[in-house]
């Protein structure tokens, strides 16, 4: 006890020796802000706001270089605080990025004050703007792993290798919530879950900032898109939104507190309105409730031209002196003009003309330079390459196979057609079988990542890491199918080597995109592909359908006839040979879907519905032609195994609660098969009745455990007063007394709030 006394009274020195020691050093941070605001002009403290992509100061007769007159303009003469995008011809080397960065760096050392130039990078999955970086799977792949400690490791390798690229600054998590598949961002989001995406949310800002964004080896990470940006009413991109307030707090807002707290240094405002506002001109939102509610202290930047949207695509300033003026004064910090200097220009008469007061200029600035100094910029903005000995490395490799991995979902396994077995003769077709464009989607080396078959050469396609497991002469191959465009004579070569073969793995997905070039008119997969399918379904052999895809495109014509279906999403680099060893058992499978993969264009419920969406005909007249609308494809949290798990012994500590009480969640879980395996366990709460209608169920809880055969574990959550609160009428948080339900598997408990 003795010992045990000492160990705690030790370490409660040193949590309060860390607690004074942060003090400090924001204290010593507030106090070099002050003293260079106190310095600065006006025009010195625009430029901080100003935000101009890389392309701008480039010379026309040598794409990727710096033209010295420009670079020197927009530094020297416009004062600009950040620069943002990639230089032509796109994904540089780490050694170029260190000549990028010194000739910026130089030129801002050249400058009355010499403040560093603040540097941001699309770095959405890992590096993917430098070329030989680690590509981790996109978020949405991230979610379907349940696991954070595995996220967390990835954006710490990703932040490893961004400053690699000697840039400090990453325009991510993906906080987005989106209600429409069809949205062409959903994969860049961690799926329809809020609970969920708060989770992932705080590992990746965690990994990317480590408690010391400071370090060579950390940077500033930061939320987009405040707010309501993923949940469209048309599902295209950048368009109207109707979200009532209780609901944008209930879940849209949760997640983005959630990062706040982790410690996130900026967030990015999204580009669409809410019930006719656009957030740029939002105070409401930007101000009142991001800034002095949530109390956030960090740095908002616009996105692309959003500002000057407000003039010629919203219609809510009648100029785009106009917008400045709205933008600034709803709460933007720093604008992404980012190819001209209207804003730089504009906002310094509107200050000169009393238009803007200089407390509002003030107090952006002072959050530009805060991040800066809290980046270390004034004493490094320049990566040594020698640092980062394990840029691109095996190590960081193994990390990203791993995570694809974990994030590859099994959806179906009729007749456990998988795993499949080295001596079976094999077809590989389909559109997304034999390339990494599709394994990596947007924002992979340039913006629509339509060159990772150049930069990623090295890798292994689908197709390609069949060959590397089987050899060439045992893989049968034919795309089959284009992604659009109909082919009968390719779909009757694929027919006719399908003939060969013992099985098929059918390849299909989309295209690479991202933002406007992704929006979709229909969301079922393309006819192209479906024709194929249909077509290798009348074979009767047994089928395994990949899908390749960022949204849940529709399956529903010929789902049926496929013997196994295993989602990819977009898993990166490393996906193809991590799907391969899962389909040859290798691996054994172990993710989940973050969403609700949808059977109808017109049924699009989410798992967490309302019961009113549940409603079937036949619970009121008996009559079984009707049938229950909810119906989803695969449902949230679907994720197959080559193995099985039976859960069991559900416990809780309560069955009656006050409103100050947690209650203690506990149940067995036992790998039942022959095999090793991952099961993600998830627990759901349901409030029985409440004043605005419940949810039938709602994620809480999760944890990813590993258990060999015939191994238990008992997993343990708690829950607390937060977790059976709802928003109100009133947009206040509270819970209401009755009864709840606790969920795992097939498992449940009731207890009663009193």
């Amino acid at each position: 006890m003795k010992n045990a006394i000492l160990l705690l009274s030790a370490f409660l020195i040193c949590g309060a020796g860390w607690s004074q020691e942060t003090k400090n050093k924001k204290a010593d941070i507030d106090a070099k802000v002050a003293s260079l605001l106190s310095k600065m002009t006006l025009e010195e403290k625009v430029g901080q706001m100003t935000q101009i992509t890389v392309t701008v100061f480039e010379d026309p007769a040598k794409p990727g270089y710096f033209d010295a007159a420009k670079l020197k303009q927009g530094i020297q003469d416009y004062h600009i605080g950040s620069i943002l995008n990639v230089p032509n011809p796109g994904a540089p080397t780490t050694k170029r990025w260190q000549e990028t960065m010194t000739a910026i760096t130089n030129e801002a050392n050249k400058t009355r004050l010499k403040i560093p130039v603040l540097y941001g990078i699309d770095a959405i999955h890992g590096a993917s703007y430098t070329a030989g970086a680690t590509l981790f799977p996109q978020q949405i792949g991230l979610a379907a792993t349940f696991n954070t400690n595995l996220v967390k490791r990835g954006a710490e390798i990703s932040a490893y290798e961004t400053r690699a690229s000697s840039i400090p600054w990453v325009f991510s998590p993906d906080l987005d919530f989106p209600r429409n598949p069809a949205w062409s961002r959903m994969w860049e989001s961690f799926g329809e879950d809020a609970y969920l995406s708060a989770q992932m949310a705080v590992a990746l800002v965690d990994g990317f900032e480590r408690n010391d964004v400071g370090s060579k080896y950390s940077v500033a990470s930061c939320m987009k898109h405040y707010i309501g940006y993923g949940s469209t009413t048309t599902g295209k991109d950048r368009t109207p939104s109707i979200i009532p307030e209780r609901i944008l707090r209930q879940y849209d807002l949760t997640i983005y507190e959630a990062a706040i707290k982790a410690g996130a240094k900026s967030v990015m405002v999204s580009s669409g309105e809410i019930n006719g506002t656009p957030v740029h001109s939002s105070k409401h939102l930007l101000t009142d409730i991001l800034k002095n509610e949530l109390g956030f202290k960090g740095v908002v930047v616009t996105d692309w031209k959003d500002i000057i949207y407000l003039n010629t695509r919203h219609k809510v300033a009648e100029t785009k002196r106009d917008a400045v003026r709205i933008a600034v004064m709803a709460g933007i910090d720093m604008s992404m003009v980012p190819e001209e200097f209207s804003f730089y220009t504009d906002l310094v008469d509107l200050v000169q003309k009393g238009e803007v007061p200089m407390s509002r200029i003030d107090d952006a600035v002072t959050r530009i330079l805060r991040m800066k100094f809290e980046l270390n910029l004034f004493e490094n903005t320049v990566a040594n390459l020698k640092d980062y000995p394990k840029f691109g490395s095996e190590e960081h490799i193994l990390e990203a196979y791993k995570t694809a991995a974990e994030s590859i979902t099994l959806l179906k396994n009729k007749d456990a057609v998988l795993p499949l077995n080295k001596t079976d003769k094999i077809l590989v077709t389909g559109a997304t079988a034999n390339s990494m464009k599709y394994l990596n989607g947007g924002w992979s080396y340039n913006w629509q990542g339509e060159n990772s078959d150049v930069y990623a050469a090295d890798k292994s396609t689908i197709l390609e890491a069949f060959q590397n497991k089987l050899g060439k002469e045992n893989v049968l191959y034919t795309p089959g199918a284009d992604l659009e465009k109909e082919d009968d004579a390719e779909i009757a070569k694929a027919v006719e080597l399908a003939k060969n073969a013992s099985k098929i793995v059918l390849c299909l997905g989309e295209k690479n995109y991202t933002e406007t070039p992704g929006d979709i008119s229909d969301i079922y997969i393309s006819k192209s592909q479906i024709k194929l399918a249909q077509a290798l379904s009348k074979l009767n052999k047994p089928i395994v359908l990949v899908l390749n895809e960022g949204r849940p495109r529709l399956i529903s014509d010929f789902e049926d006839k496929m013997s196994a279906v295993v989602q990819c999403y977009l898993p990166g680099n490393e996906g193809g040979r991590a799907l391969v060893d899962i389909l040859y058992g290798d691996v054994n499978p172990s993710g989940r879907l973050p969403y609700n993969y949808p059977r109808y264009p017109n049924s699009l419920e989410k798992y967490n519905r309302k019961y009113t969406e549940s409603i079937s005909e036949n619970e009121q007249n008996n009559d079984a032609k009707y049938e229950k609308s909810y119906l989803p494809q695969f449902e949230f949290g679907t994720g197959l195994s080559y193995t099985t798990f039976a859960y069991s012994n559900l416990k809780i500590d309560k069955t009656e609660i006050s409103t100050t009480d947690e209650i203690q969640v506990s149940v067995d879980v036992t790998n039942s098969g022959k095999r090793a395996g991952k099961e993600s366990v998830l627990l759901y709460l349901s409030d029985n009745f409440a004043s605005i209608t419940p949810e039938v169920k709602a994620l809480k809880r999760f944890e990813k455990i590993s258990l060999e055969p015939n191994e238990t574990k008992t997993v343990k959550f708690t829950l607390n007063q937060k977790d059976l609160q709802f928003v109100n009428q009133d947009l206040k948080w509270i819970a209401e007394k009755g009864t709840f339900t606790i969920q795992i598997s097939n498992l449940k408990k009731d207890f009663l709030l009193k």
